[in-house]
């Protein structure tokens, strides 16, 4: 029964989170640097997004079944003038 719990305590996924916990509390400057990269992720994914690219399916389609076909449309025959030239 004591060797059952050992091999739970020192379980390679317990290992693991431990080697990163210790890791991440005895940062100095990673901390920093950590939220720095947070900050930039969220601006390149919600801000951004926001802004350039907007959801055109939605504004020039009202149902589902119209966008999935204009999607499907696309994938088959894609407008693509290279193609066209031939």
């Amino acid at each position: 029964m004591e060797e059952n719990k050992i091999l739970k305590n020192n379980s390679i996924p317990l290992k693991i989170w431990r080697f990163y916990m210790e890791g991440f509390r005895n940062m100095t400057l990673g901390k920093t640097l950590w939220a720095i990269i947070l900050i930039k992720l969220f601006i390149m994914f919600f801000i951004l997004r926001l802004f350039f690219f907007p959801n055109i399916l939605q504004q020039k389609y009202d149902t589902d079944e119209e966008r999935a076909n204009r999607v499907i449309e696309n994938l088959i025959t894609p407008n693509n003038p290279k193609n066209q030239q031939s």
